[in-house]
């Protein structure tokens, strides 16, 4: 009888089945992570878009605050310029520099903030375009009656003018109507025995020089004292005069000038007559003489004598 050989145990399928589920776990692990690792990158892309559209509204957003400020500044000037309140604008324009400081720190939430508050600043600015247009009908109107009440002045002011022009016209008529006139100017020669003689004159006879003449009628002229001067000019227009003898200065013209003689009299409008006498004390030189008669700084009449 034949040896019976040993039974062999090994079971080569069973480690096979081993192997397989080995593989199968380590592909299911495998493509859970890379699920997990897919979703990981999909939420980075996500959270990397949001934050891109985060920074894109914040730069919108401060675009439009600052857009608005400068629009705030253009609203303030305007409104000073028109005498209207700005201090609303004023505010508005802090807060909003405010605001700008504070969005660099700033997140969705704030941004959100940021974006009601522009709509509420362009409010603001469309009311005070309506306010800005109200003050300019205000003020045009101011200017439409401030250019009448200036006409009125100014023709007020013409009418004035023209008074006083008249005034002084007036004035100055009625000067000229007052001032005294000497009429029927006589000059005499007198010697030492006091014998008057007619020019054309002598030296040697001409030791006083007499003056005669009469003040014209004058209605318009007051009764008043005047102080009446004569002054004596040679042919080299000096003024013959001597301290010692009554002569002196007077104001004619606004300068200083010399008078030979003077009187002292009270004007009554009677035509009354007067009478200058002025002994020189030495000879006169041979030539041509001027009389002139003055009173208050006018001239009221003259006259020529020769001496030979």
């Amino acid at each position: 009888m034949a040896e019976e050989q040993p039974t062999n145990t090994y079971k080569p399928e069973k480690k096979s089945n081993k192997t397989s589920i080995i593989i199968a776990l380590l592909s299911v692990v495998i493509i859970i992570q890379g699920i997990k690792i897919y979703l990981d990158h999909q939420e980075s892309v996500a959270q990397e878009s949001q934050l891109t559209s985060a920074e894109e509204e914040l730069a919108t957003t401060i675009q439009q605050l600052n857009d608005i400020r400068e629009e705030l500044d253009e609203k303030i000037t305007e409104i000073e310029a028109l005498g209207g309140d700005v201090g609303e604008l004023q505010r508005a324009k802090e807060e909003i520099d405010a605001e700008l400081k504070r969005s660099r720190r700033a997140n969705r939430q704030v941004i959100a903030q940021l974006r009601d508050k522009v709509e509420g600043y362009e409010t603001l600015l469309k009311v005070k375009d309506q306010e800005i247009e109200k003050l300019k009908e205000i003020n045009q109107v101011l200017l439409t009656e401030n250019t009448g009440l200036k006409v009125e002045k100014n023709q007020l002011s013409d009418s004035i003018t023209e008074l006083s022009q008249s005034k002084e016209e007036l004035v100055s008529k009625v000067e000229m109507a007052s001032r005294l006139k000497a009429e029927n100017i006589k000059i005499y020669s007198v010697n030492s025995r006091g014998k008057l003689r007619e020019q054309p004159f002598r030296r040697k006879q001409l030791d006083k020089l007499r003056v005669e003449f009469n003040l014209a009628e004058n209605d318009v002229a007051p009764v008043e004292g005047k102080n009446i001067l004569i002054r004596i000019v040679d042919g080299n227009d000096q003024v013959i005069f001597d301290v010692a003898r009554g002569s002196g200065t007077f104001m004619l013209g606004g300068k200083e000038e010399f008078y030979t003689a003077n009187q002292e009299i009270l004007f009554d409008n009677t035509r009354q007559q007067l009478a200058f006498e002025y002994e020189k004390g030495t000879e006169y030189e041979s030539g041509l003489y001027t009389l002139e008669v003055y009173t208050d700084d006018y001239r009221m009449g003259s006259g020529q004598f020769v001496v030979k």
